[in-house]
């Protein structure tokens, strides 16, 4: 009996060696697939010089969540287009703090960070106006946290952290899980909210976008 139970547990261990082996297989395949779509993206500089553009001279961002897509556009012309994951919630916009929603909307740019975890970080004034009116007129907020918006929104760069409608939005990258995460060859929607590009894309926008650019996040 002692064999038979050896020769069965040596079964299970191959068994589930092969499983294992197989994943792992999978896994690579699936990734050196994704190195191979993003092979054939142009760079920025080439999508400009092909647009005949030398030089940005209103660069503007237009986000699309069912398509997974952010847009860079110089004024009215389209440049170049970016896959972007969103929040985990993708069913709705963003309504209340901690709800994994990216936020629909008419933003701007209001602080720049090159040192975030995430490789950059561009904050946009998330809540704005229209975010806050919506929750207020709701009874989410008193009137004088909207009012605290409010003035934020006018006269600051970037509208206050709310305890309600969240914050701390943005258009950032990776950071230390870029190369997976950058060769998967589909979207996988992790953030708690902002819109995630690859570092290399990340870094591509930083040299055109400043604080102050429009983002239309549809």
């Amino acid at each position: 009996m002692t064999g038979f139970f050896k020769i069965i547990d040596l079964r299970v261990i191959r068994n589930i060696s092969f499983m294992i082996l197989s994943i792992l297989i999978f896994l690579v395949g699936v990734v050196v697939y994704g190195i191979i779509l993003n092979l054939r993206e142009i760079t920025l500089k080439e999508a400009m010089a092909l647009k005949g553009i030398k030089e940005f001279q209103k660069a503007n961002i237009v986000i699309e969540r069912s398509e997974f897509s952010l847009s860079l556009f110089d004024d009215s012309t389209l440049v170049k287009t970016y896959k972007a994951s969103f929040g985990r919630n993708v069913k709705e916009p963003k309504k209340v703090n901690g709800d994994g929603a990216t936020p629909v909307g008419v933003y701007k740019i209001c602080s720049i960070d090159t040192a975030s975890e995430y490789h950059k970080f561009f904050k946009i004034n998330y809540p704005n106006l229209k975010d806050a009116e919506e929750v207020l007129r709701r009874g989410g907020i008193s009137l004088k946290e909207f009012e605290n918006i409010k003035f934020n929104y006018y006269y600051a760069d970037c509208t206050p952290f709310s305890k309600i409608l969240g914050g701390n939005i943005g258009i950032h990258g990776i950071g230390r899980l870029n190369f997976i995460f950058k060769n998967l060859p589909f979207v996988y929607n992790w953030t708690d909210g902002s819109i995630a590009l690859s570092n290399e894309n990340i870094d591509e926008l930083y040299s055109v976008v400043k604080k102050g650019t429009k983002v239309v996040i549809k």
